[in-house]
C-alpha cells in the first residue's frame, strides 16, 4: 500500500465515521502568541477545546503539517541520527468536541489499525495513565477497561505523567492519554525479549505510532488544573511511522514517503544509500529538511535572522552542512529537490505545486548565501587555528561567534578542530548561547495571570467593527500581564468594534467606558490582538486595573474605537488591494503578497517578483492605482461566501492564510480587484483621496517590499519634495535645467575626486621611498616601525602591502592619525610568520592598548583602531619590542 493509500484510506475512514475532513492549517502558526509553528493537530482546534469558538462539526479529522524545532516540543538533533524522528512530519488525527470520548475513540483506534490496515495484533501495545496524585488525577480505570476488552491486559501498560498526560505548553488545554505502540522487530527477536518492556525505551522498532489525548483540563498559570467546559478527544498518529508499519520497513526513510527523495539526492551525489555510514545520515537529514523548508517557505514563512525566519534558516544550513561535508556538494543542490516534492504532495498541499518556481528559487539564493558564508566561516576557522597550539582548545567565544556571525554549526567546528589537532570549548560555548538565549528571553518576557471571569455565560462572539465604531458590550473576563516595560491588561468583550491585528492590519485603539455614579469613567485601549479565536483589547492605563475590578457580571461598557486612526488605516489597507492589482497588471501575474503591514502612517507590501521593480514600473504603478482613487469605485462586500465558490470566481487568495469554510470577498470593481481579506475598507476608493510609493527594496531572495503613503500623509510627503525642489532651484538660480546642472556639479566633483587621488598616491609613494631609508636591521630581520601620515585606513593597508612587495624579510609596524582617531597596522613577510613564531594579530592586540582600542587579522597583517591618539607612537614603539 503506497503511502497516499494510507493517509487517504484514514481520512476515509473517519469520514464514515461522520467526520469532517478539513484541510491542514499552515505550519506557520497565527494568532497564538505561545506557539512559533504548529507542531501538532490539535494546534488549529484549541480555541474550541477552551470553549472559545464553534467548530464546524464537531467531529473532524485532518492531516496536519507539524514542525518541531523550537520550544518543548524539539526533535531536530535527532533527525537523521535515528530511523523516527523528524523536523516536519504529518499528524493524522481525529477530533470529538464535546462528542464521543474514550470508548469510541479506542474502539475505532483498535479498527482501523487491525481491521482496515490489518495490522498484527499480536505485535500492538497500549498505555493508560497510572495517575498522578499532586494533580489530583487519578488512574485512567475507563480507559484500562475499555482495553482490556480488546488486547487483554498482558499488552497494557501503565504510563507516568511525562509520557501519558499530555500537554500542549505551559498552560492551555490538557489531559490524560492512551499511546499505541507498535513492535516491528523481527520474529527472532521478540522471540528473545518481550516488546512490553522495549515499550518508550528508544527503541527505533518499538515506536508508538498514535496517541488517544482526552482533554479534560486547562493547564493555568499557576500550574493548577480546572475541568473544561466540555470533554474532548485529540487523536494524533504519525504518518511516516504508520506507513514504516504498514509497508513491513525497518526506518520511517525506507517508506515511500522518503525513498525518492533519498534516491534522488544520492544519485545527484554519487552515493548509494546504505553504503556509508554519514552519507546515509546526511542523505536523511536532507530529505527531512527540505520537507519542512519547502512547506515553511510555501506558507509564507521566509527564512531571516529573527524567530521563525531563523529557525527555518538554521533548518536549511543543517542540511547544505551536511551535504556539503558529507556528500561532497560544493554548488547549490537542495532547490533542485523541490519539483520532486511537490508533485509528490499535489492533491494532499497543493500550495507547493502552486508555487514550486518561488519556493525552488527562495532555496537556490538561500543555499549560494550559505554556501559563501561557509567557505568564509572555514578561512575564520583556518586563522583561528593558525594562531592555536597543537593540542589546544579553541575559545567557546569565538565557537560562538562563528556560530552566530557565519552561521557555523558547532558540531562542524567541532569536526575541523579535530582534524587540526584542536577541541572546541564546549562549556564555553554552552556559556556563550545560553547568555544569548537569557538577553532574548528577557527582551521578549510576558508574565501572565491566570483569566478573571466576569461572566460564565455562553456566548457567540461578535465582532461588529465592519459597521460600527461603537457598541455596548460585556466584559467577559480579563487578565493582567507583566511586561517588560511595566503592566497591561488584557480584557475579552462579548461583541467589539475594534478590529484585532490580522493580514497585516494593524489592531484598533480607542476606549471603554461605563457611567457610574461618579459619571463616565473610561480607560484607553492601546491596542488589539487576536490570539487563537479571541479579540483581546490591551490596555496599559494605569487606571484599568481599578476600572476592571469595579465590573460585575451584568454591567455594559461601551466599546469606541479611534475612527480617526481607523480610517487612515484602512485607507492605507484599501490602497495595498489596488496596488496589488496594478502590479499584476505591470510586473505579472506571477506577484502574489508575502507579506503586509498597514498602520495609521504607511503601507507596507513584500510580494513574490525576482528583480527590483523600475522607477519606470513603480511609476506606472502608482499611476493605475491614482487612477482607481479618482474613478472612486464603489466597495463591494461579501460576507459568509463558501470559499470555493469564491475561488471559483477568481478573488484572490495569500498563500499561507488560514481560511475557513466561509470568506468574506472584497471587490473594487469585478474586473480589476477581487480579494479574499477580514481586514477594513473605505466605501469607495475615492477617500483614500491619493497613492505615493516611499520605497522599493529587497526582502530576500525572490521577494521585494515597496512601502507606500496615502491620504493626508501622501500629500505632505510631496509637499516637502516640493519643497526641496524649490530650495535646489533657488541655489541653481538662473539655471535653465537644474537636472543638467547637478548633474554638471557630480562631474566636476568626480574629477577633482579623481586629481585628489593621484596626489594623495603620490604622497603615499615619497612616504614609501622615505621610509625604505628608516628600515632597521634586527639579526635577519628588516624592521620598519614608523608613525606617517596617510588619507585613510585603506592607504595605510596599501602602503604595508606595498613595502612588503618590495622589502624582503619585512616585520613593519605603522601608525596614523586617520580623521581624529589612531590607525595601526603589522605586516610580517610569510617566512618570518613561520621561522620567528611571529603573528600580527597577536601582536596588533597588545599594541593596540596603548590607544585604547582592539583589532585583529590574520598571522602575516592585521589592523586596530583606538580612540586615544596621544598613544601612537608609544604604541608602535610597543610594536619594536616583539623582535627586538
Amino acid at each position: 500500500m503506497t503511502s497516499r493509500q494510507i493517509r487517504q484510506q484514514f481520512l476515509d475512514f473517519f469520514a464514515s465515521k461522520g467526520h469532517l475532513i478539513v484541510p491542514s492549517a499552515p505550519l506557520v502558526a497565527k494568532n497564538d502568541p505561545t506557539l512559533m509553528f504548529n507542531n501538532s493537530g490539535m494546534a488549529q482546534f484549541k480555541d474550541f477545546f477552551l470553549g472559545n469558538g464553534t467548530p464546524p462539526s464537531k467531529r473532524i479529522t485532518d492531516t496536519q503539517k507539524c514542525l518541531r524545532v523550537s520550544g518543548k516540543h524539539n526533535d531536530l538533533e535527532d533527525v537523521g541520527f535515528d530511523t523516527y524522528h523528524h523536523t516536519m512530519f504529518e499528524m493524522l488525527g481525529n477530533w470529538s468536541f464535546g462528542d464521543y470520548f474514550k470508548k469510541e475513540a479506542l474502539q475505532w483506534s483498535w479498527e482501523l489499525l487491525t481491521e482496515v490496515y490489518k495490522l498484527p495484533k499480536d505485535r500492538i501495545y497500549v498505555s493508560v495513565f497510572e495517575g498522578n496524585e499532586k494533580d489530583g488525577v487519578p488512574f485512567d480505570q475507563e480507559a484500562w477497561d475499555i482495553w482490556s476488552a480488546m488486547v487483554g491486559e498482558d499488552r497494557i501498560i501503565l504510563g507516568n505523567k511525562k509520557d501519558n498526560f499530555w500537554e500542549m505548553g505551559d498552560t492551555g488545554p490538557c489531559g490524560p492519554c492512551s499511546e499505541i505502540h507498535i513492535d516491528l522487530r523481527n520474529a527472532d527477536e521478540v522471540a528473545a525479549v518481550s516488546g512490553k518492556s522495549l515499550v518508550n525505551a528508544d527503541h527505533p522498532q518499538v515506536v508508538e505510532i498514535w496517541n488517544n489525548v482526552f482533554m479534560q483540563f486547562e493547564r493555568m498559570a499557576d500550574g493548577s488544573l480546572v475541568p473544561l467546559p466540555a470533554k474532548h478527544v485529540d487523536t494524533g498518529m504519525g504518518f511516516e511511522r504508520l506507513c514504516m508499519a504498514i509497508q513491513g520497513k525497518q526506518s520511517n526513510y525506507d517508506t515511500d514517503v522518503f525513498s525518492n527523495t533519498i534516491k534522488f539526492i544520492g544519485d545527484k551525489a554519487g552515493k548509494t544509500y546504505g553504503d556509508e555510514k554519514w552519507a546515509d545520515i546526511a542523505l536523511r537529514v536532507i530529505s527531512d529538511h527540505i520537507r519542512a523548508i519547502a512547506f515553511a517557505i510555501a506558507d509564507g514563512q521566509l527564512p531571516s535572522n529573527n524567530k521563525a525566519g531563523y529557525v527555518i534558516r538554521r533548518i536549511l544550513r543543517r542540511a547544505v552542512r551536511y551535504g556539503y561535508t558529507y556528500l561532497g556538494f560544493r554548488e547549490p543542490f537542495m532547490n533542485t529537490i523541490i519539483p520532486l516534492l511537490a508533485d509528490q504532495f499535489d492533491g494532499v498541499f497543493p500550495e507547493l505545486k502552486a508555487q514550486q518556481d518561488f519556493v525552488q528559487k527562495v532555496i537556490l539564493e538561500e543555499e549560494n548565501s550559505f554556501l559563501r558564508t561557509l567557505e568564509n566561516g572555514l578561512k575564520r576557522l583556518d586563522e583561528i587555528a593558525s594562531q592555536t597550539n597543537k593540542g589546544g582548545v579553541i575559545n567557546g567565544n569565538i565557537v560562538f561567534e562563528l556560530s552566530d556571525t557565519f552561521g557555523f554549526p558547532v558540531d562542524l567546528t567541532a569536526l575541523i578542530a579535530r582534524e587540526k589537532g584542536l577541541s572546541i570549548d564546549e562549556e564555553g560555548f554552552k556559556t556563550a548561547l545560553q547568555a544569548q538565549k537569557d538577553r532574548s528571553r528577557k527582551d521578549s518576557s510576558k508574565e501572565a495571570t491566570d483569566w478573571v471571569i466576569v461572566s460564565d455565560e455562553d456566548f457567540d462572539f461578535e465582532f461588529v467593527g465592519y459597521d460600527d465604531f461603537a457598541t455596548e458590550a460585556k466584559i467577559i473576563k480579563y487578565r493582567k500581564v507583566k511586561t517588560k516595560t511595566g503592566e497591561e491588561y488584557h480584557i475579552v468583550l462579548d461583541k467589539t468594534p475594534f478590529y484585532a491585528e490580522m493580514g497585516g492590519q494593524v489592531g484598533d485603539s480607542g476606549q471603554l467606558s461605563v457611567n457610574s455614579e461618579q459619571g463616565t469613567v473610561s480607560i484607553k485601549i492601546a491596542d488589539t490582538k487576536k490570539e487563537n479565536d479571541l479579540f483581546i483589547h490591551i490596555s496599559t492605563d494605569k487606571k484599568a486595573g481599578e476600572f476592571l475590578s469595579n465590573i460585575d457580571a451584568g454591567n455594559t461598557v461601551t466599546a469606541q474605537i479611534d475612527t480617526t486612526r481607523r480610517h487612515r488605516i484602512t485607507q492605507n489597507h484599501t490602497a495595498t488591494h489596488l496596488m496589488l492589482s496594478a502590479m499584476r497588471q505591470v510586473l505579472g501575474s506571477h506577484v502574489s503578497q508575502k507579506g503586509s503591514y498597514q498602520n495609521e502612517d504607511i503601507t507596507r507590501f513584500d510580494f513574490a517578483h525576482f528583480s527590483k521593480v523600475t522607477d519606470e514600473e513603480l511609476a506606472q504603478i502608482e499611476t493605475i492605482v491614482n487612477e482607481k482613487i479618482r474613478e472612486n469605485i464603489k466597495l463591494d462586500e461579501k460576507r459568509n461566501v463558501p470559499i470555493q465558490e469564491a475561488i471559483e470566481a477568481g478573488a484572490t487568495a495569500t498563500f499561507g492564510e488560514k481560511y475557513g469554510d466561509f470568506v468574506r470577498v472584497i471587490t473594487f470593481d469585478p474586473t480589476f480587484s477581487v480579494e479574499l481579506c477580514g481586514g477594513t475598507h473605505v466605501p469607495a476608493t475615492g477617500e483614500i483621496g491619493m497613492f505615493k510609493f516611499a520605497a522599493e527594496s529587497s526582502v530576500s531572495a525572490g521577494v521585494r517590499r515597496v512601502e507606500a503613503y496615502t491620504g493626508e500623509k501622501a500629500l505632505s510627503v510631496i509637499n516637502e519634495q516640493l519643497a526641496v525642489i524649490s530650495e535646489i532651484k533657488e541655489l541653481f538660480k538662473g539655471q535653465n535645467d537644474i537636472v543638467k546642472a547637478v548633474k554638471a556639479l557630480q562631474e566636476e566633483r568626480n574629477a577633482l575626486s579623481k586629481k585628489i587621488e593621484v596626489l594623495e598616491n603620490e604622497k603615499l609613494q615619497e612616504t614609501k621611498e622615505r621610509l625604505f631609508a628608516k628600515i632597521i636591521s634586527v639579526g635577519d630581520i628588516n624592521m620598519i616601525a614608523e608613525v606617517v601620515e596617510v588619507p585613510s585606513a585603506d592607504a595605510l593597508k596599501q602602503l604595508a602591502y606595498e613595502l612588503k612587495a618590495k622589502i624582503g624579510d619585512l616585520y613593519c609596524v605603522l601608525g596614523a592619525e586617520i580623521g581624529g582617531k589612531p590607525q595601526l597596522a603589522v605586516m610580517i613577510a610569510d617566512n618570518l610568520v613561520e621561522s620567528k613564531k611571529l603573528n600580527a594579530g597577536q601582536i596588533i592586540r597588545e599594541m593596540a592598548k596603548e590607544v585604547k582600542g582592539g583589532g585583529g587579522g590574520q598571522p602575516f597583517f592585521a589592523t586596530a583602531g583606538g580612540s586615544d591618539v596621544s598613544g601612537l607612537a608609544k604604541a608602535v614603539e610597543k610594536g619594536k619590542t616583539f623582535v627586538a
